[in-house]
């Protein structure tokens, strides 16, 4: 008995004889130089290595930007990140302050960044304290100032200067302060990570008037406004001059030796200090006062300093701020008589510890991790001027 075939088997041969020929079948191929195309599948392939590639080589790209914009920034001082300077030199003023001289690290943009922000108004930075990853700002003294110190430096240790790039502060060693400490006890030649510059405050175009309050270290920004108002690296007197003026455009600096004025002092019990000079020995000795008194010999009749010493029982009272808006008042009625000219801005400026700036415009407060002005306090509010605006650095 023979096999029978599978019953699957008929069926395909069955399959295959009822599809007819196709017309390819029935002529004899030859030889083509023409490929097919590629399958679907392998056309998906394509383009998904494609995209891949040129994906890849965008991420390459805008990484090596990015690269090079953070090696940039680290170079230069910036707002965002932190740049190394070098602590050039470490001078002690005083028992508590000392005088910090500080260059950046690595040759970048930093000058220009130093030059536009002299330009810009009064300006601080941002030290780190690395242990703790804490900041506090410092207010950058004056370039005239640098120069004035650096060449007497020269000319007693011959010595190189630490050039256009450098920037000094004075900066006082607080007991309690992290950063203070922490930069005090830094030896010549250590690294500092220092961001900025931040902008304090911006001195109107039309500004006629300024009078200064400040109070221990808080001289700085008083030293920034009078280089920026008497022609120093930031705008000119004579540009910020009214046309046709003939009054004096003069500022005035208050300066209280001490950092803790902070207690309430009537008005007829506050002792004026010695006007237009410095009447302590402790006063003569101080570089800002010899840089203060160096400006007025530089520019007179333009700028006024009264010095306080809490020590010698002189301090900032009501009587001391009203001489000085009064007397603007006389000179305001003078020009009026001998110019039509438009009046300018008055502007109070407060620097000093936290208790100063209380005691004479009541304290700044924090909303939503800012730091605000807060509503104006203190005796300046006693005294109700109209006149005058108000900011505290």
């Amino acid at each position: 008995m023979s096999r029978l075939p599978p019953p699957c088997c008929p069926a395909a041969q069955l399959l295959r004889r009822s599809r007819p020929p196709s017309p390819a079948s029935r002529y004899p191929r030859h030889a083509s130089t023409n490929t097919s195309c590629p399958r679907p599948r392998q056309r998906a392939w394509l383009r998904i290595t494609l995209v891949t590639a040129l994906a890849a080589a965008i991420g390459a790209y805008m990484r090596s930007r990015q690269d090079s914009s953070a090696a940039a920034a680290a170079t230069t001082l910036n707002p965002s990140t932190f740049t190394e300077y070098e602590l050039v030199s470490k001078t002690p003023v005083s028992s508590t302050s000392s005088l910090f001289t500080l260059r950046p690290v690595k040759s970048g943009a930093s000058s220009a960044v130093h030059r536009e922000a002299w330009q810009r108004g009064l300006w601080s930075v941002q030290f780190k304290q690395p242990q703790l990853q804490i900041g506090r700002d410092y207010t950058p003294l004056p370039p005239t100032f640098a120069q004035s110190e650096e060449s007497e430096e020269s000319e007693e240790s011959d010595g190189e200067t630490a050039g256009d790039s450098a920037l000094r502060f004075l900066i006082r060693r607080d007991p309690l302060g992290e950063v203070s400490g922490y930069l005090h006890n830094l030896p010549t030649g250590a690294r500092v990570d220092v961001r900025g510059p931040r902008l304090e405050y911006a001195l109107p175009a039309d500004v006629e008037e300024i009078l200064f309050i400040a109070g221990g270290t808080g001289i700085a920004p008083g030293l920034q406004a009078a280089e920026d108002c008497l022609g120093g690296v930031g705008d000119s007197s004579s540009a910020r001059s009214a046309p046709g003026s003939s009054s004096p455009w003069w500022r005035r600096i208050f300066s209280s030796s001490s950092s803790s004025s902070s207690r309430p002092v009537a008005a007829e019990d506050a002792v004026p200090g010695g006007r237009d000079h410095a009447e302590s020995s402790s006063a003569r000795e101080n570089i800002t006062v010899r840089h203060l008194e160096e400006l007025k010999a530089k520019h007179p009749g333009l700028l006024t300093v009264d010095y306080f010493v809490d020590e010698e029982g002189s301090w900032i009272g009501k009587e001391s701020i009203l001489d000085v808006t009064n007397a603007g008042k006389v000179a305001e009625e003078a020009s009026r008589t001998e110019t039509s000219a438009p009046r300018g801005k008055r502007v109070i400026l407060i620097s000093g510890p936290d208790g100063f700036i209380s005691y004479l415009a009541g304290p700044k407060v924090w909303s939503g991790g800012q730091e605000l002005q807060g509503p104006l306090r203190g005796i300046i509010r006693q005294l109700d001027l109209k006149d005058w605006s108000v900011w505290k650095l």
